[in-house]
């Protein structure tokens, strides 16, 4: 073949890129139109290169270009119709517009560039064709599913004559054949005008379409019957011959490279259906390979198997991510997971078990992307070896595919893009994350209370041993969950008397986290800070500036400040942004039991260790941050409650890390995970209300709350991330600064207490316990 139709060609879709961007402008053509339009040029370039071959043709004629510049119109009027699926300004106007281009531009063909040769005609037919496809397509959405017949029943016709060689015969010329033909497009694009600014009534389009149907079957119906009387001289079909092995690894390598495009990355939409569908990715990865020469096809194998293995991978991340986090894995922010994941399987499974876990996850990799290229070669050897046959079964599934995609809720779910909106969504997050820090540096900037002097800070609270602390994974779910709450709010409940009796008083409401499931530090930050901090990126960040926190607040007003976080076993250097006096973990707090999961030391032990640490020696107030992490995945083992002053150095907590319930007993049963759960935040509150009760005083002020939902296989609130939270005191005083905020009495909020974002709380709470409320921020000396 010479290089003058591959110019031609080559020309056409340089026209149709002008025209999409052009559409961009204009109308907001979004990524689904430009998906469209850009496989309608893949796809038909694969056609149209197979067409040149069969047809032995070197060049296009004049009536060739012609055809090809209404192909380009074509493809914008496919795009647009497309971009009709998704939620955005109908750009029906725009579709008419072009409409109009197209068929006039058929219709002039017909007059004054008519198709000389065997390969023009059927240039033209297939142009045509597609061009009442789309059409159809979009008056469908108008008037029915129905309509779409008018598109479809040409390629009914011609995948019939796959089975039934007959139909495939030569049809004479007919006049009344090219009428019909020819009137289909002006009828639709007469109804999509009309109906689309309401100047043809619904009911009068709806009879012209069906009659415009009508004719168009009786047309077909016969052609059909003249080529039945005529099948004696019909070319009798061939199939090419395949072996039992290579069907089997044909059929694998499909079935792994379907998985890759239209997999979805939730392991609850993991159905059979989701697998149904055609991925219009896959068909333009087939036309490339189909066009491309023998040196650039090897590199496109390589560089199609790498993406196809790369893109399953990301959707096994997500589906971790989601059944953890309920959200997508984010390429940027969410490599930091790993080592918390690593060390979380060591602490529930052992060393070995995580040692294992990462050698089969590196080996998983490496699976994934030598197979999937395998898979990749494997098919196009196929398609190469069997171009006629793969060109055609290119058309058809290009034509299925619009028609599913266009055709409403009764077929759409079988047309995908699903590999497309995975790759664009991950590119959007990468560069949201890529602007991320200066968005949050420029959030960081602004500081209300950086440079308020220590006497005007929390004067309210002056002599006040103050401890935040954060139960884990304690979620909104946990009060309100059908599985929980029978048993949590009866503990809250009865707190509230027991509390009451004891002289406390209670305000609750609800805060939003930054994270779900995971990823406490980010809530602990978020508090601290009164910064949005929900990914690594910006908490690393925050690390590294000079933010005030609410414990070097309370270090400038005067307090001692600690920091108790008994999960840690390893140094804490990022720690060192909240400026605590003392920062107790597993290692320093003289704990001598055995090791509880995750957790590592109970949270009765943790509580009783501070008191006599901290509050019982020291006449100066303390401010501390104390985490509970009894209630931290897999909970399992748990400590049970015992007496205060049986807790000692932890020993007596030896036989319940071994005769208690374990991680292997609780995972993966959903219902025993949520009964785990369940208990272990019943044994978190029930540690700190006894806590309360036994060492609470006039000088105790607590604040306590969830750092974050739990992962979804509990929770039954995956679109809500918000937590309890309550201001424990006896000193009326105490409560009286908050009694604006309308939070609920008692240390069980209210479904309908107020809900704030996480990062508003420090502002509020320095607020309300300065001298004069929010008169007491110091102004920067920068303003």
């Amino acid at each position: 073949m010479t290089g003058r139709p591959v110019r031609a060609m080559v020309t056409a879709v340089d026209a149709l890129v002008v025209v999409l961007v052009l559409l961009t402008v204009t109308v907001r053509l979004g990524p689904a139109g430009w998906l469209a339009g850009v496989a309608f040029a893949v796809i038909g370039w694969a056609v149209l290169i197979e067409g040149l071959r069969r047809f032995d043709v070197t060049s296009f004629g004049p009536a060739g270009r012609f055809v090809l510049a209404r192909a380009v119109v074509v493809g914008a009027l496919t795009a647009l119709v497309v971009e009709t699926t998704d939620p955005k300004p109908d750009p029906g106007k725009a579709i008419v517009g072009v409409a109009v281009v197209a068929v006039a531009s058929s219709l002039v063909s017909a007059r004054f560039a008519r198709p000389s040769t065997a390969f023009e005609t059927r240039f033209a037919v297939e142009v045509d064709a597609f061009l009442v496809l789309a059409l159809s397509a979009f008056v469908a959405t108008r008037l029915g599913v129905w309509v779409l017949a008018i598109g479809v029943l040409r390629y009914v016709f011609v995948a019939a004559g796959w089975a039934l060689p007959w139909l495939r015969g030569t049809l004479p010329a007919s006049r009344v054949r090219t009428v019909v033909w020819t009137a289909q497009g002006i009828v639709l694009t007469v109804v999509a005008a009309g109906v689309g600014v309401e100047v043809l009534p619904v009911p009068v389009a709806v009879v012209l379409t069906a009659l415009s149907l009508a004719a168009l079957a009786g047309s077909f119906v016969q052609d059909v019957q003249w080529l039945g009387r005529h099948r004696d001289g019909a070319p009798a079909a061939r199939l090419p011959a395949f072996s039992r092995r290579r069907i089997v690894a044909t059929v694998l390598a499909f079935l792994l490279v379907l998985a890759a495009l239209v997999g979805p990355n939730r392991l609850s939409q993991l159905t059979i259906e989701a697998y149904a569908r055609i991925p219009v990715e896959g068909l333009m990865g087939v036309a490339l390979i189909l066009v491309l020469g023998a040196r650039a096809r090897r590199v496109a194998v390589a560089v199609i198997g790498a993406g196809l293995g790369l893109l399953m991978i990301v959707k096994f991340l997500d589906m971790g991510f989601y059944e953890v986090f309920d959200r997508p894995f984010h390429p940027v922010f969410d490599w930091s997971f790993l080592g918390p994941a690593v060390d979380f399987v060591s602490s529930s499974f052992g060393s070995l078990g995580a040692v294992l876990a990462v050698v089969g996850a590196i080996l998983l990799v490496l699976a994934i992307m030598v197979l999937m290229t395998l898979a990749v070669r494997r098919l196009t050897s196929l398609a190469v070896g069997h171009r006629t046959a793969a060109t055609n079964t290119l058309a058809v599934l290009a034509v299925l595919w619009l028609v599913s995609a266009l055709s409403g809720a009764q077929f759409g779910e079988v047309a995908s893009r699903s590999a497309a909106d995975q790759v664009y969504d991950d590119a959007r997050r990468v560069q949201q994350g890529l602007f991320d820090g200066e968005a949050f540096a420029a959030q960081a900037r602004v500081d209300h209370y950086r440079y308020t002097p220590g006497e005007d800070l929390l004067t309210s609270l002056r002599g006040k041993d103050v401890l935040f602390v954060f139960v884990e994974s304690y979620g909104r779910v946990a009060i309100e969950d059908s599985t929980s709450a029978p048993v949590i709010d009866p503990i809250l409940d009865s707190a509230t008397k027991q509390l009451h009796a004891a002289g406390f008083d209670a305000r609750s409401g609800f805060l939003t986290s930054p994270t779900y499931g995971g990823g406490s530090w980010f809530a602990h930050a978020t508090l601290q800070s009164g910064l949005w901090v929900d990914n690594q990126q910006r908490y690393d960040s925050l690390t590294t500036m000079d933010r005030m926190t609410l414990s070097i607040a309370f270090n400038r007003a005067g307090w001692r400040t600690v920091g108790a976080v008994p999960a840690n076993s390893e140094d804490w250097p990022e720690g060192g942004m909240y400026h605590f006096d003392k920062i107790y973990d597993s290692r320093n707090v003289g704990y001598k039991g055995p090791r509880f999961s995750y957790a590592r030391v109970p949270d009765q032990y943790t509580l009783q260790h501070f008191e006599q640490t901290e509050r019982a020696p020291s006449q100066d107030p303390v401010m501390a941050e104390i985490d509970l992490v009894s209630s931290h995945t897999p909970y399992a083992p748990l400590p049970k409650m015992i007496d205060w002053k049986d807790v000692g150095d932890g020993s007596v907590y030896g036989p319940m890390a071994t005769t208690g319930t374990q991680p292997g007993d609780v995972w993966p049963d959903p219902t025993r995970v949520r009964d785990a759960y369940t208990a272990s935040i019943a044994y978190s509150l029930k540690s700190l209300f006894s806590y309360m009760e036994t060492y609470g005083d006039d000088n105790m002020v607590m604040v306590f709350l969830g750092d974050h939902q739990p992962q979804p296989i509990i929770a039954s609130q995956e679109d809500t991330r918000d937590v309890p939270i309550s201001i424990v005191a006896r000193d009326p005083a105490v409560l009286d600064r908050v009694s604006t905020w309308g939070w609920s009495p008692g240390v069980n909020p209210n479904p309908d207490a107020p809900v704030w974002p996480m990062d508003r709380f420090r502002d509020k709470f320095l607020d309300a316990y300065g001298p004069q409320g929010s008169a007491n921020r110091a102004a920067s000396p920068h303003r």
